[in-house]
C-alpha cells in the first residue's frame, strides 16, 4: 500500500515573503526544505507527499514546482492563484499551472481576509467554479469556527468541486469538547464532495502533553460523519515541530485508528489521497 502524507509545506525566507511568519513563531521562523524532511519520510516509510502552499503569490507557487521537479516523492502540488479575478486566474491555470504534470489545486490563507465569509464573495465563487470545471482540488483553511459554516453552502454552490478542509477544521483538542465544531463538522459531512485532512491535530491540542488518546476521538467522530474514504493523513511539517516532530505524528496517527479495519487504515494512511489528488 502506498503511504501518503498530504500535508505538508517548504518556505525559503531568501527567496520568497511570508506574510504570516514572523520571530514570534520560534523553531519556525527559518527556511525548511526537502533536504531536511526527506530522511523523516524514509524513516516513517512515506511514499509521496502533497505539498501546500504557504502564501498567497504565484512566487510560492513557482517555487513548489520547481522542488517537485527534482524530488520524486512530492507527488501534487497545491498551489495558489486569485480567486476574486477569475480572468486573471483562469489565464494562469490554462497557460501555465494545468500544464505541470503535479499541479493539482489550489488554497488560499483565508484567515487572513478581513471578511469571514471571504469565500462566499460572487466573483471568489466565479473563481471557485475553474476549479470545478477543471477536476481540480480546492483546500479550505477552515480556522474553526468562522469558515467551517461556509462549506454547506460552497458545497451546494459548487456540488462537483473537490473540497478539502485541512487539519480537520481544528477541532477543539486542547479543551477535550466538541461543541460547535462536532455540528459545523457534521454538517459539512453531509455533502460528498467535501473531504478531510487528519492533519494539525498535535498543534489543536495541548503542545506539552498531548498523545494519540487525545486525538482519537476526534478522529474517531471524523470517521463516523465522513468514512475512512474521505479522510486522509497530513503531518503538517514543519508547523508540527512546534508540538513534537513528524515521527511522533505518524506514530499517533496510526495508533489512533489501530483498532479499525485494514481497509479503512490504508484508506487513510494513503488510498484517498491516491484517489483525490491523482497520484
Amino acid at each position: 500500500m502506498m503511504k501518503v502524507d498530504t500535508h505538508q509545506h517548504f518556505w525559503n525566507m531568501d527567496l520568497i515573503e511570508y506574510s504570516w511568519l514572523i520571530s514570534a513563531y520560534g523553531p519556525l521562523y527559518r527556511t525548511y526544505g526537502p533536504h531536511e524532511l526527506e530522511p523523516q519520510l524514509k524513516t516513517a516509510g512515506i511514499d509521496k507527499t502533497v505539498l501546500v502552499q504557504s502564501a498567497n503569490s504565484y512566487a510560492d507557487t513557482n517555487y513548489m514546482l520547481a522542488q517537485s521537479d527534482k524530488f520524486d516523492w512530492i507527488g501534487a502540488v497545491i498551489g495558489w492563484v486569485p480567486l476574486w479575478n477569475p480572468r486573471e486566474a483562469a489565464h494562469m491555470l490554462d497557460t501555465k499551472y494545468r500544464k505541470h504534470p503535479k499541479f493539482r489545486g489550489m488554497r488560499h490563507l483565508i484567515h487572513e481576509e478581513q471578511d469571514p465569509e471571504w469565500l462566499l464573495w460572487d466573483m471568489v465563487v466565479e473563481g471557485l467554479k475553474l476549479f470545478e470545471e477543471r477536476g481540480l482540488v480546492f483546500e479550505v483553511v477552515a480556522v474553526y469556527p468562522n469558515h467551517l459554516k461556509l462549506i454547506p453552502t460552497l458545497a451546494e454552490k459548487l456540488p462537483n468541486l473537490k473540497l478539502v478542509i485541512d487539519h480537520l477544521a481544528k477541532p477543539p483538542i486542547k479543551d477535550k469538547v466538541m461543541g460547535e465544531w462536532a455540528e459545523q463538522f457534521a454538517a459539512a459531512a453531509q455533502y460528498p464532495n467535501v473531504h478531510v485532512k487528519v492533519s494539525g491535530l498535535n498543534t489543536a491540542a495541548d503542545w506539552e502533553t498531548w498523545t494519540a488518546a487525545d486525538i482519537k476521538p476526534y478522529i474517531d467522530f471524523t470517521r463516523e460523519k465522513f468514512g475512512a474514504d474521505r479522510m486522509m493523513f497530513g503531518s503538517d511539517w514543519p508547523v508540527a515541530v512546534l508540538a513534537g516532530d513528524y515521527q511522533k505524528v505518524w506514530q499517533a496517527t496510526k495508533e489512533a485508528i489501530a483498532d479499525y479495519r485494514k481497509e479503512e487504515q490504508q484508506a487513510i494512511l494513503g488510498e484517498t489521497a491516491f484517489r483525490v489528488y491523482g497520484l
